[in-house]
């Protein structure tokens, strides 16, 4: 009788034993999430945002393993390991995703939007899922586009007023060939570099300035090394969300909806984040030293005109079809027939 009894309690301790042992085996799906500012940023603040949902909504069964100030390479690199497979997830600038699919160009389009409220209009709805879809067949899946904010440029050298005053001045842009051409076309002496290089640049005067928007010059300290700023609103050029295709192939439905819904709500949050932010940065901008001035109508009318051909060659790069698509889109939402 002891003996059955101590077999029967070997039998209940050896199910415990191996129920324990699974238990501990089931560990939860980790996503690397890759973005090139810090974690201080409105992209930091933004990817706690969405971490905290996945984490939350999956019951701790997935985890965003977030990795900001670019430590798992620049936009470039990283949208190539999202293709190989190599890293989950990425947020990064549309611009860098111009090589890998032309349609990306459309919003690298000087003065495109003339508000926020355009741009939200054209990217969330179908031309914008339009643009996003052609990543599809690169091996990227894109999700949300997050606002990164209308570009303005800074410089070492002089303010900037008139568009005479870009002749000369090595500017860095993106890697990216609609930047490079349009800075050229007005003057600067434009210099593709990765955003990971650019303080370090800009702080051995290797580049005279660059652009981009008040919250990335703000987080990222531009003001330590630059001293000139000039309100130019010359693009809108959004950060997109994205993941890789092989891994996302691999997801189930609930899995990947779990992330497309934590996407849609951290994309709403950034916004309103970004542009809370915005006014404030500017401020902030200027108690730091930085002067100031703003772009008159009349030079801008001036850089928009030099950027005819620019624009036609993008339209030609993105296809006529969607160029045509966005303007009309563009013109109904101005009141224009």
């Amino acid at each position: 009788m002891k003996l059955k009894t101590l077999f029967t309690a070997l039998i209940l301790f050896s199910t415990t034993a191996a129920g324990w042992v699974a238990a501990q085996d089931i560990k939860p799906r980790l996503i690397r999430f890759g973005y090139g500012l810090n974690d201080q940023s409105n992209q930091g603040r933004a990817t706690k945002l969405f971490a905290d949902e996945i984490e939350k909504s999956s019951g701790g069964k997935m985890k965003l393993r977030a990795v900001g100030a670019a430590a798992l390479g620049s936009d470039v690199q990283m949208q190539q390991a999202l293709i190989g497979g190599a890293q989950e997830m990425m947020v990064g600038s549309t611009a860098t995703l111009v090589g890998i699919v032309g349609e990306m160009g459309l919003w690298d389009t000087p003065f495109l939007f003339a508000n926020s409220k355009e741009a939200d209009t054209i990217l969330d709805g179908p031309i914008g899922q339009k643009v996003m879809d052609k990543l599809r067949d690169k091996g990227i899946v894109g999700l949300v586009y997050w606002e990164n904010g209308f570009r303005n440029l800074t410089n070492n050298k002089r303010p900037i007023t008139k568009v005479e005053d870009l002749d000369g001045i090595k500017l860095r842009v993106m890697q990216n060939t609609v930047y490079l051409d349009s800075f050229k076309t007005l003057g600067a002496n434009a210099v593709p570099m990765a955003f990971s290089e650019l303080f370090t640049a800009l702080e051995t005067k290797a580049v005279d300035g660059q652009e981009n928007p008040y919250n990335t010059i703000l987080s990222s300290k531009f003001f330590e090394v630059q001293k000139f700023m000039t309100v130019s609103n010359h693009v809108y050029s959004p950060w997109i969300v994205t993941v890789s295709k092989k891994y996302w192939d691999q997801l189930s439905k609930d899995e990947q909806k779990i992330i497309m819904d934590a996407a849609i709500k951290s994309r709403d949050f950034e916004r309103v984040d970004t542009r809370t932010e915005a006014g404030k940065a500017l401020a902030d901008l200027k108690s730091k030293g930085m002067q100031v001035n703003e772009l008159s109508m009349t030079e801008v009318a001036r850089m928009r005109e030099k950027l005819v051909k620019v624009n036609a060659g993008i339209a030609t790069n993105v296809g006529n079809d969607l160029w045509q698509e966005t303007q009309a889109a563009l013109a109904k939402m101005r009141g224009q027939k």
